[in-house]
């Protein structure tokens, strides 16, 4: 990768990793991913902002030899998960007078995760700057975005706003600023969904904070920059507001065909009430896209068959990922079908504790679903119809 200029002080040094396709052996990157590094030179002294994933290591450090960095004096981590940090070692040993800058929980990250050496290590709060000689850098703790340690460090000179892991996405692409605003949404969004909806409270907070200062561009940890930081901004108070959408999700997985034939009937009868609803097959299904239909959906319906005495394996995967990424969904019930007995009501209900949605009666029968079926899931739309309809925070698009 090349070294390419963001201002006239700032350069972009970071990598791009086009083929990686897994994240944390969790999360599916479909358009590979960007780590992104920035050299800030002053009159004085050179800083750098976050460093690479160690696989990229050798690229990185090619990087700082093209960009004719002979001196870092500052080594700002963000964020101590090592797509960030864990080429530092490397760093230290390549320029021994070099400082890290973190906070003080990183700072314990770093020596747990990577053996860094307190002595080598700048404590740093909100409200803290580094004058690196005719430009500055400020830093600002804004903890679990997405971990408890992470922090953003803002350029007032050139209004850049290094926003560690917040407004990211997992776009791997050779523009340095958004140039597919369709395609950067979507990826956004998912990255979004995946990482950042457990903190959605929090989130807001930060947002807020955001918009008061003088920015001009956002630099996010992966993922294209913004030039037009309004365009992120307005996305992200959308996904963490408590709006949701006339939608619903319906997540199912189906072994002998009892339950897809559920799910289809309860589409159609939705459908016919002006909802929108979104079959969610989850064999062999890609998790991100699933997290993404979360964000704003209004009902959730799961929909699985019984094994043995309990929800099929697949669908508990499922119930424990939007438990995990805690979705603002405002209702939620189960489907399905069973051959003797079980208990996968009970035990689907009790896996999404932090979904703090309404529970709606479930339709659960034995065999193929018939007639009586179908009026039990008109029931059920209706209900959905009548609740979409008299809840404020459930939008109504035209």
């Amino acid at each position: 990768m090349v070294v390419r200029k963001v201002t006239e002080k700032v350069f972009s040094i970071g990598t791009i990793d086009w083929d990686r396709r897994l994240f944390d052996d969790l999360i599916p990157l479909p358009d590979g991913t960007t780590y992104n590094s920035f050299l800030i030179r002053g009159n004085e002294k050179t800083a750098l902002i976050d460093t690479v994933d160690p696989t990229q290591e050798e690229e990185f450090v090619t990087n700082i030899v093209r960009a004719g960095c002979d001196r870092i004096d500052a080594i700002v981590v963000n964020h101590a998960e090592q797509d960030h940090s864990g080429s530092l070692p490397v760093l230290l040993e390549l320029f021994p007078s070099a400082q890290v800058y973190c906070t003080e929980k990183c700072k314990d990250l770093l020596a747990h995760l990577l053996n860094v050496p307190a002595e080598r290590v700048v404590v740093v709060k909100t409200g803290d700057k580094l004058d690196l000689g005719g430009i500055s850098l400020e830093f600002a703790e804004y903890p679990w975005v997405h971990w408890p340690e992470t922090m953003m460090t803002y350029c007032p000179e050139e209004k850049i706003l290094f926003s560690c892991d917040l407004f990211g996405s997992h776009f791997a692409t050779s523009s340095l600023f958004m140039d597919e605003p369709c395609r950067v949404e979507i990826s956004a969004k998912r990255y979004y969904a995946e990482i950042m909806m457990p903190f959605r409270k929090s989130i807001t907070k930060y947002i807020e904070s955001v918009e008061q200062m003088d920015i001009s561009i956002i630099a996010p940890s992966h993922g294209p920059l913004q030039n037009n930081p309004e365009w992120i901004l307005e996305r992200y108070k959308d996904w963490t507001s408590d709006n949701t959408r006339n939608k619903v999700l319906i997540p199912y997985v189906s072994m002998h065909g009892s339950t897809k034939r559920m799910v289809l009937m309860l589409t159609e009868l939705l459908m016919e009430r002006d909802i929108d609803v979104k079959p969610f097959n989850l064999t062999g299904a890609d998790t991100g896209l699933l997290a993404m239909e979360l964000v704003d959906a209004a009902t959730v319906i799961l929909a699985t068959p019984t094994v043995l005495f309990g929800p099929h394996p697949t669908m508990v995967s499922a119930a424990y990922l939007a438990n995990l990424v805690k979705p603002k969904t405002r209702y939620a019930s189960v489907i399905g079908s069973y051959g003797w007995g079980g208990k996968t009501i009970d035990v689907i209900t009790s896996m999404i504790p932090h979904i703090k949605a309404e529970i709606i009666p479930p339709v659960y029968i034995t065999g193929v679903p018939d007639e009586k079926t179908r009026e039990e899931l008109k029931k059920m739309a209706d209900t959905i119809a009548e609740k979409h309809s008299s809840d404020p925070v459930v939008i109504k698009e035209n």
